[in-house]
């Protein structure tokens, strides 16, 4: 292969990479072709790509700060390389699954955000619920949260209005008290009056 044409193949991966969510390295050695097409078929259907890439060029893919970079050491053997364009959990059940049924198929390793994973993380990974399964439990929890505000919120506004009430009450109680006690303050001035004008007569002019 030319040098020319390796540069284009790996740009092309690049490209690729750039767009995807998970990159999975597996070893399909012994995997008939017929096996290859269906597993092809699969992944497409899960939005994902499976390509036989020669080593030498998987290490141009990830050099340098590559998100396929975790990758770099399991660059032995015949290897093909996943990319995942949509939900990583479902790539994931295909070659977990796929590999079940086919133990020809080995699955090595992974890398995801730049972080690497294990067969185990991967095992793992495939567990998980679909996205849609846990966007649709999300929406289940969104769902209730208006519903438990609105009922604080209630209770907060009905022992409001009862402090409200109660204070209306209490007030209204007092309020008679209140307007007796001035009229009571208000008499004993009036019938003192005339006894201090009685008190101070005016004096009678000498003859």
């Amino acid at each position: 292969m030319r040098k020319q044409e390796k540069a284009e193949i790996v740009q092309g991966i690049l490209e690729k990479v750039s767009k995807s969510q998970i990159g999975i390295l597996t070893d399909f050695k012994g995997l008939k072709v017929e096996d290859m097409t269906r597993l092809r078929r699969q992944l497409q259907e899960s939005g994902a790509e499976l390509t036989v890439v020669k080593n030498t060029l998987l290490r141009r893919v990830a050099a340098d700060d590559s998100p396929m970079n975790p990758l770099m050491p399991h660059f032995t053997g015949p290897n093909a390389l996943t990319l995942g364009y949509g939900d990583p959990v479902a790539v994931t059940k295909v070659l977990i699954k796929f590999a079940q049924e086919k133990p020809m198929l080995q699955i090595k390793a992974g890398a995801l955000g730049g972080r690497a994973l294990t067969a185990k993380d991967l095992e793992a990974l495939s567990k998980l619920p679909a996205r849609e399964v846990l966007l649709s439990q999300l929406l289940g929890v969104m769902q209730g949260v208006p519903t438990a505000l609105v009922s604080v919120l209630a209770a907060v506004i009905r022992g409001l209005l009862n402090v409200l009430v109660a204070l209306k009450d209490k007030k209204a109680e007092s309020e008679p008290a209140a307007e007796a006690a001035p009229a009571a303050a208000e008499a004993p001035e009036a019938e003192e009056a005339p006894a201090a004008v009685e008190a101070a007569p005016e004096p009678e002019a000498e003859t």
